[in-house]
């Protein structure tokens, strides 16, 4: 997959697009789908479609939306637009999920291992996904034995993390939520920036 297909024309009409919207103020949170980041970009609520129109996997146009829903109404608005103008024409943005989460779980500052009282199984998941970034193929059965060690305030991160491993990108959004409304790790602002950030250091 190759975000915009390739193609610089399909970034420019979909960069537009929002342009237009931030323009007129009507990217806003709670209005779904004539406001939303997701809704605002593709013209419809299917996440899916960021794939086929795109060339940007699920996972993110899921993580930006659950981003965008979580940010001041001012950083909401401005994030759609961000978020669409860091993706590089013919990029390979498949790792970006699972190296977001990954930062999402265990980084020093920020990660959900910081806070978590059995920090071992953070840990565990976090180093299941290092295995996968580096090309590694995790079977289902070694992520569900990784997060069954799971519980207290921290155990839906684990939990989800193992969903979006496993190909339900839907969770991926939930651990950036359980970050976030457990009121440990990341903000989301600081969520959105890293995004961006993983996003825009992809070439290829």
């Amino acid at each position: 997959m190759k975000a915009f297909h390739g193609k610089q024309e399909i970034k420019d009409e979909y960069i537009k697009r929002l342009q237009d919207h931030y323009e007129a103020d009507e990217i806003v949170k709670g209005v779904y789908w004539e406001g939303c980041a997701v809704g605002c970009t593709l013209h419809s609520d299917d996440h899916k479609a960021y794939e086929v129109e795109l060339g940007i996997p699920e996972v993110l146009a899921r993580l930006e939306d659950s981003i965008f829903e979580g940010l001041s109404p001012k950083d909401a608005k401005e994030f759609p637009l961000n978020f669409l103008s860091a993706v590089n024409v013919g990029s390979d943005l498949s790792q970006v999920g699972d190296k977001f989460l990954h930062w999402l779980l265990v980084d020093p500052k920020h990660g959900v291992i910081k806070y978590a009282t059995n920090k071992k199984v953070v840990q565990d998941v976090a180093d299941l996904y290092e295995r996968k970034i580096n090309g590694e193929t995790i079977n289902r059965d070694v992520w569900g034995a990784t997060t069954a060690a799971a519980s207290g305030a921290y155990a839906r991160a684990a939990d989800a993390a193992y969903g979006a491993a496993t190909a339900d990108a839907a969770a991926a959004a939930d651990v950036a939520d359980a970050a976030a409304n457990a009121g440990y790790a990341a903000t989301r602002l600081t969520q959105a920036e890293k995004l961006i950030e993983l996003i825009s250091c992809t070439i290829t």
